[in-house]
């Protein structure tokens, strides 16, 4: 019975899902023995909330990644994005536009990232590389380094509820759902595998791969545009230095949840997965009052160990 159990579990999320989703388990299980406080609804909501900016900024980052890409600038897309809409508001006194305006700030780094990357030729390891300390600049350099205040709908998207639910964990599942939907009965979903999978094979077949390329790359902008302007509404302030360290996080949870580095596969459920093991270590941290320099580390070492298996497993099917 256990045995069909498992196997139909892991044969509903596949195996990378279904072991990362097993990891989360255990980790609940030990933090539910080791603090009485990990299970209340009030913490495990908090958990949802750190996990949703991570998500949504991860499913443009996993399209990218299984598209043979990679954006290392998300964080400091975040951080420009917030900074734009806060002082657009700031200044003009209409609070409402601090939104579509860090949307917009967030879609046209995308737009950047692409266009280097498909009308230059520039490798994205160093083209989002050099967006990353670009977008940084610019934040500090609008700011002078000093957070900007913020209110209006961006607190709401940041700090609202819905029926207790926090609306940003709320935004993440609805945009799971798209995404998950774009990536598996679409045309253009279909195209972004094809690429990831044989570049040459889908120019072959017709598919527009610049094209295809750009639109990951300002997919994965305007998330993060979104990530950044839902973490300066929780605070209630837009700092230059916001989402500083994201693109670990995001970059994690992408591998974790199965997506390969070498482009071609990849799930939108096991990205999803990804993002709340990632939200349940750092909340982990606090519960068990480790050391936050310990965070980094381990964010380097789980980044390791999801290349690692990542390879052997790509080994394993070659060899077969």
């Amino acid at each position: 019975m256990l045995l069909r159990l498992r196997s139909t579990f892991v044969t509903a999320l596949g195996l990378r899902e279904a072991s990362v989703a097993a990891m989360i388990l255990i980790v609940a299980a030990y933090l539910t023995y080791a603090s009485a406080y990990f299970p209340e609804p009030r913490n495990l909501l908090n958990i949802g909330r750190q996990a949703s900016v991570v998500g949504i900024v991860a499913l443009g980052q996993a399209l990218v990644i299984i598209a043979r890409g990679i954006d290392l600038s998300v964080g400091s897309i975040i951080g420009l994005s917030a900074v734009a809409g806060a002082i657009v508001a700031r200044e003009t006194g209409v609070q409402g536009l601090s939104v579509p305006v860090a949307l917009v700030a967030g879609l046209l780094c995308g737009l950047f990232n692409g266009w280097l990357y498909t009308r230059l030729r520039i490798n994205p390891f160093i083209a989002t590389l050099g967006t990353l300390s670009i977008a940084r600049g610019i934040a500090l350099l609008l700011t002078g380094g000093i957070p900007v205040t913020l209110s209006g709908f961006a607190n709401f998207l940041g700090a609202g509820r819905i029926v207790n639910i926090p609306v940003s964990l709320i935004l993440m599942v609805m945009l799971a759902v798209i995404f998950h939907i774009l990536a598996t009965r679409t045309v253009r979903g279909r195209d972004i595998f094809a690429i990831g999978d044989n570049p040459k094979a889908a120019v072959l077949a017709g598919i527009d791969l610049r094209g295809t390329r750009l639109f990951v790359f300002v997919l994965s902008g305007l998330l993060a545009g979104l990530g950044g302007i839902i973490l300066a509404g929780n605070l209630a302030s837009a700092d230059p230095n916001l989402g500083m360290g994201y693109e670990l996080d995001v970059i994690a949870a992408v591998i974790l949840g199965g997506t390969s580095l070498s482009g071609g596969r990849g799930s939108i459920p096991g990205v999803m997965l990804g993002a709340i093991l990632m939200a349940l270590l750092n909340n982990a941290f606090v519960l068990l009052g480790i050391s936050a320099y310990w965070q980094v580390v381990t964010k380097g070492l789980v980044i390791l160990l999801a290349v690692g298996l990542d390879s052997i497993r790509r080994d394993a099917s070659e060899t077969d």
